[in-house]
C-alpha cells in the first residue's frame, strides 16, 4: 500500500491489474484525453504495465499507481507520479472509469499524492500537463494548488499541452 485516504488505497499495480488496465485504457474519457495506447488485451496491458509502472517502480521508487475503494477493493482508476524526460519535475497523473467520475476521488487521492510526493519522497515541485480541452483536469489541477505555467508541445506528437506547476 502507498497510500491511503477517508475513502480510497492506492497501491502499486501488479500483473493481475491486466483486466482493469484494458478496461481503463479503452474507456472514453481516457481515449479523448490522453489517448489510443492500443491496449485492447490482457497480453497489450501486461507489456504496457511493466514497461510503465513496474518499470518505472523500478527506476525512479514512484509511477502510476492503482486506485481502489478501500473498503470493498474494487479498482476505479489510477494517479501517481511520472517522470518524462521533457519535464523538470515529476508530473501527476491520474484517471478514472466512467462510472468513478465526478465523486471527489480524483481530488482526494491527486491532493494525497501531492502531500506524499513531497512528504515521503522529497520531491517538491510536482507538474501536470493536460491537453486545453480537458476542463475536468484543468479544474482538478487548479483546485489541488497546482498553477498554470505555460504551453508546451508534446514530443511524442506535437500536442499542444498546458504545464501547471507548484
Amino acid at each position: 500500500m502507498i497510500l491511503e485516504t477517508e475513502r480510497l488505497a492506492l497501491r502499486e499495480f501488479t500483473l493481475n491489474d491486466t483486466e482493469f488496465i484494458v478496461n481503463l485504457l479503452n474507456s472514453p474519457g481516457w481515449l479523448e484525453f490522453i489517448g489510443d495506447r492500443n491496449v485492447k488485451n490482457t497480453d497489450q496491458a501486461k507489456d504496457y504495465l511493466l514497461n510503465g509502472a513496474i518499470k518505472s517502480y523500478q527506476e525512479n521508487g514512484f509511477g502510476l499507481s492503482l486506485v481502489e475503494l478501500k473498503h470493498s477493493k474494487t479498482p476505479i482508476g489510477m494517479c501517481g507520479l511520472l517522470k518524462r524526460d521533457y519535464l523538470d519535475n515529476p508530473d501527476i497523473g491520474f484517471a478514472f472509469l466512467p462510472d468513478y467520475t465526478g465523486k471527489g476521488y480524483a481530488f482526494e487521492v491527486a491532493k494525497a499524492t501531492i502531500n506524499y510526493a513531497k512528504d515521503s519522497l522529497n520531491i517538491p515541485c510536482v507538474m501536470a500537463i493536460t491537453i486545453p480541452t480537458n476542463k475536468r483536469s484543468i479544474n482538478l489541477l487548479e483546485r489541488v494548488g497546482l498553477k498554470f505555467i505555460k504551453i508546451i508541445t508534446s514530443q511524442a506528437n506535437d500536442e499542444e499541452l498546458m504545464l501547471f506547476g507548484n
